[in-house]
């Protein structure tokens, strides 16, 4: 059994599972160090295993009704958890209503919680009474740190030797961070220390070990902690490569992540993640996506580096199309086009090994 830094957790999801405002409980049930998943609460899916739902891939972990119904068949197998996650990531960051039951439940059981909305929960004097009561803990994972804690840009970046690749998107909640750590893995496997630097909450909860929370950063600071985070990693696990999980998009209206990263990240190359069949940008319809070569022409304008290759998000598309829509973007871009998540990274990997330094 894989070693996990913070022990069995149950991620809510109600309403929001396999959809793109599940994706912190997608991330989850796909790969975390940092928990070990033993369920899923959406009532949608209930009966089914987790992974089937998400990827037409068993992975053992059940969906529930429920939380009275988790707590009864998971203490019947005891594989009670100690913690409950949320893994909603709505637009804008908030809780529903409806979702503090489920978090009362959880720690009326001696339950941890874990939130990475905006609406913290440890501004609720009730459930902060309620988990002092129990002596147990919440974090809010998107909670600014105080000032004197962040870090601000220091021209270090530039000492940093080895092969950095960020892997941005031409969209929000497009799977960008599941890219970076197949990439990530990819890498270990081929025998090479690769090192991920998570940008967002899902990223911490997955494990990753240099992560800033971006969206939630104070501005003045977000370049020195994407900086921090891989100087960071750079001097302490000497990596071959290191790889930065995108945010947004530059050209989402609500979420133009990415300027920061190719700033102050400043790597050596771009990943593309790219969603052939949408036409508006996530959430905001009548908001036209720019076509795939404006952004990439945005990115190497602003950047000065080049795009190297575009992964494939493969939502509305049967399996049967994909090969055929990978080899039409590379007619268009000229550039390499891979569904990572489908087929693997070994063809990409290929690739990027020819640029490690």
């Amino acid at each position: 059994m894989k070693k996990v830094i913070d022990g069995k957790a149950l991620v809510y999801c109600e309403g929001a599972f396999n959809t793109p405002n599940g994706k912190t409980a997608h991330g989850l049930v796909r790969f975390t160090e940092r928990y070990e998943i033993v369920g899923v609460l959406d009532e949608k899916y209930a009966g089914r295993d987790a992974g089937d739902v998400l990827d037409g891939r068993p992975n053992g972990i059940p969906v529930f009704n429920d939380i009275e119904t988790a707590i009864s068949t998971l203490g019947a197998t005891n594989q009670l958890p100690s913690y409950l996650v949320i893994g909603l990531a709505p637009d804008g960051g908030r809780l529903p209503l409806v979702a503090k039951s489920t978090i009362k439940a959880a720690l009326q059981q001696g339950w941890n919680v874990d939130s990475g909305l905006h609406d913290f929960l440890t501004n609720d004097p009730e459930l902060v009474a309620l988990a002092n009561e129990k002596k147990v803990t919440i974090r809010d994972i998107r909670k600014t740190p105080d000032r004197d804690k962040l870090h601000f840009f220091t021209g270090d970046i530039e000492k940093v030797e080895c092969l950095k690749l960020a892997v941005l998107g031409t969209d929000s909640a497009l799977g960008k961070r599941t890219t970076a750590w197949i990439l990530v893995h990819a890498f270990r496997k081929a025998g090479k220390k690769a090192e991920m630097i998570g940008t967002g909450q899902t990223g911490w909860m997955q494990g990753a070990k240099y992560s800033m929370v971006m969206d939630s950063c104070i501005n003045d600071f977000v370049s020195g902690e994407i900086e921090h985070a891989v100087v960071s990693a750079y001097k302490n696990e000497n990596p071959d490569v290191i790889v930065i999980e995108g945010q947004g998009s530059l050209m989402n209206p609500a979420y133009p992540g990415g300027f920061e990263i190719l700033a102050a990240g400043r790597p050596d190359y771009v990943i593309l993640q790219h969603a052939p069949k949408r036409l508006e940008y996530d959430g905001f319809p009548g908001y036209k996506m720019h076509s795939l070569e404006e952004q990439i022409n945005a990115i190497q304008v602003i950047s000065g580096k080049e795009v190297i290759a575009i992964t494939v998000n493969h939502e509305g598309m049967e399996k049967s199309e994909i090969l055929d829509v990978c080899k039409a973007i590379t007619l268009e871009t000229k550039l390499p086009a891979y569904d990572v998540l489908e087929y693997g990274a070994e063809d990409l990997i290929a690739l990027l090994m020819t640029k490690l330094k």
